[in-house]
């Protein structure tokens, strides 16, 4: 090249440059993913040219050298890889509307071929250079041997072609760092964005602080062997099998610095017709005030690309955490978020097939330990189930139903045992409900426990899902606990008795009914659907005042106690007795207020004062 050549870039856009600077990625830092990811383009081009015979390799290992130097205010991202000629240049860097890793697709690929190596399909990768530089060289000589180029490009869009370039193949991108570039001199801050974005690129990546290289070591010590800060055989690239579950915890705990294992996890290799690489893990929630939002880590072609993409995970799988290495997602043109299309669907419902294969796996291969991570998972999978037909559909028979006795069974199990009829029975507070859950099991009857309202929820949609199991609450029928002899004759004297503690707002409908345990004098029930009823007002309608309690109070004439009070036995301390009867019937079925609680006590030391 015998003289310096000038022009200035073609862009169609006036004052392309301030938008670049300010808008092009939403953080700063990316410009330095961007500008490695170019490198190992060069490289990964390079390397698919010596497998199609088009390059013969001269046995250099291929590398990527991230340097810097604070005396100078320079960074320097160099590859030893494809390079370019002045003409590709021109044609690459000079023309912000094309991209070079579409041209080499094109011309090498072909249409069936594999194009998953080339990272970059955005042409304004370069140019993120200049978020941190008023200044970028760019060195670079290609591996056909033409002459080595020295391109010098200022912030204003203007740039210059030097006759001096030498270097060997390769491409060396020098910036020159703005006063607001200058914390990316530091060592620390390089490796932390190097680990962030670029820790599992395929080419090494080595890291140096130009200044201290030239550093002599000490008398008797050798000089450390340079290690490179990436690694370029990550995991999800793996074959599962050839993985040990040490080595998905260790790197669980490398990704997300959470030294807990985790429940479980789940290798993704797809080919067609989605194209992704992953692994996914179920974590441990240490408490339940923890935040429950998980975190995947989406890659593409080995490159981080964002976090917490929430397109590709449905909501009610957000807890998981793992990493994505998806080479075909639709990315904006900062590659910082997802643009909607299909594929994007097709991705998110794989991953819940995946999910849901996972957990009938464990299910039917290894069932207690499937038993022991359930109270983990339970909450979860509950809601994916109410949430997602489909995925309820595939997981169904690997679903189980906790009892009070700390057994899990699936609901196929519990039906078995419940007879004809298919009804269950479960307590939402086995503390509350214990003298329900004692009649109960001594009838030997299975109760489920549903603590939550998602548990309950969950109940409600296994109902309608087709079985035809009724759940019922321990205190809404009393058919299964009932004992045997004949119906008990009516008492209006001694209804009247406990229909008079009846109010406006908790209205009491008095039944005699001989129950099977003879020690328990009064129960109250609640039918199903009105307890239903009045939970859903509550939920979808705080504000609306509460609508008034019709409960049953089912007086057991197999009671000692209620049969002296039918026979007048405790005379005018009749009333009172009732009362205390009627408050414990009612402190068994739920908790009691602030004004029922303390005229539940005060009636009680009344009752002890007389003894």
């Amino acid at each position: 090249m015998a003289e310096n050549k000038k022009g200035g870039i073609a862009v169609e856009t006036e004052h392309i440059f301030p938008i670049i600077k300010k808008w092009l990625y939403s953080e700063k830092e990316i410009f330095l993913r961007e500008i490695v990811s170019n490198a190992c383009d060069a490289v990964t081009k390079l390397r698919r040219l010596a497998s199609l015979g088009q390059y013969e390799p001269d046995g250099e290992g291929y590398r990527i050298d991230v340097t810097f130097n604070k005396t100078e205010k320079t960074l320097t991202v160099s590859d030893n890889g494809i390079g370019m000629t002045e003409e590709e240049l021109e044609k690459y860097i000079c023309n912000m509307a094309l991209s070079g890793a579409l041209d080499f697709i094109e011309k090498y690929e072909g249409d069936s071929a594999d194009k998953n190596g080339i990272i970059g399909h955005f042409g304004l990768g370069f140019y993120s250079s200049f978020m941190v530089a008023d200044r970028v060289e760019l060195i670079t000589a290609s591996y056909t041997g033409a002459p080595a180029v020295h391109w010098v490009c200022t912030d204003d869009g203007s740039y210059e072609l030097l006759p001096d370039a030498e270097r060997t193949r390769g491409t060396s991108v020098v910036m020159h760092l703005t006063e607001d570039g200058e914390e990316y001199l530091s060592e620390g801050k390089l490796r932390e964005v190097l680990d962030k974005y670029c820790a599992f690129m395929p080419v090494e990546i080595y890291l140096t602080d130009e200044e201290k290289k030239e550093e002599e070591p000490k008398e008797g010590e050798e000089p450390a062997a340079p290690t490179p800060v990436n690694d370029t055989e990550p995991l999800w690239n793996r074959r599962a099998s050839d993985v040990t579950d040490e080595e998905y915890k260790a790197f669980y705990t490398k990704l997300f610095r959470d030294f807990n294992e985790p429940l479980f996890h789940i290798h993704l290799n797809a080919d067609y017709p989605l194209n992704l690489k992953g692994i996914l893990y179920f974590p441990k929630i240490k408490e339940n005030y923890e935040s429950l939002e998980g975190k995947i880590k989406l890659f593409y072609n080995q490159v981080f690309v964002a976090e917490n993409i929430k397109e590709v995970i449905p909501e009610y799988l957000l807890m998981l955490r793992g990493v994505l290495d998806c080479p075909e997602l639709p990315l904006n043109v900062s590659r910082s978020y997802l643009q909607n299309s299909a594929y994007v669907a097709k991705v998110s419902q794989y991953i819940v097939k995946k999910v849901a294969d996972k957990l009938t796996g464990l299910f039917k291969n290894e069932r207690e330990a499937y038993e022991a991570l359930w109270k983990d998972v339970k909450t979860f999978v509950e809601y994916a189930s109410i949430c997602d037909k489909k995925f309820y559909e595939r997981v169904k028979d690997a679903l189980l139903l906790c009892d009070t006795e700390g057994g899990r069974y699936t609901l196929a199990e519990c039906l078995e045992v419940a007879g004809e009829e298919k009804t269950l029975y479960y307590t939402t507070d086995k503390t509350v409900q214990a003298q329900y859950v004692a009649m109960y099991r001594a009838r030997g009857i299975r109760v489920l426990v549903a603590e939550t309202l998602l548990d309950e929820r969950f109940l409600e949609m296994l109902e309608g899902a087709g079985d035809g199991v009724k759940f019922l609450r321990v205190d809404a029928d009393t058919a299964a606990i009932r004992g045997e002899g004949d119906a008990p004759e009516a008492n209006e004297a001694l209804e009247a008795l406990f229909t008079a503690f009846s109010t406006e707002n908790n209205k009491i409908t008095v039944k005699l009914e001989r129950l099977a345990d003879a020690t328990v004098p009064a129960i109250l029930t609640l039918s199903e659907e009105s307890r239903r009823m009045e939970q859903m007002m509550k939920m979808y309608a705080p504000d609306m005042p509460a609508m008034p309690r019709e409960s049953v109070l089912i007086l057991n004439v197999a009671s000692p106690l209620i049969a002296r009070l039918a026979e007048g036995g405790y005379g005018d301390k009749a009333s009172a007795v009732a009362k205390h009867v009627y408050m414990l019937a009612t402190l068994s079925h739920r908790t009691l207020d602030a004004d029922e609680m303390n005229a539940f006590l005060q009636g009680s030391y009344e009752i002890l004062t007389d003894l």
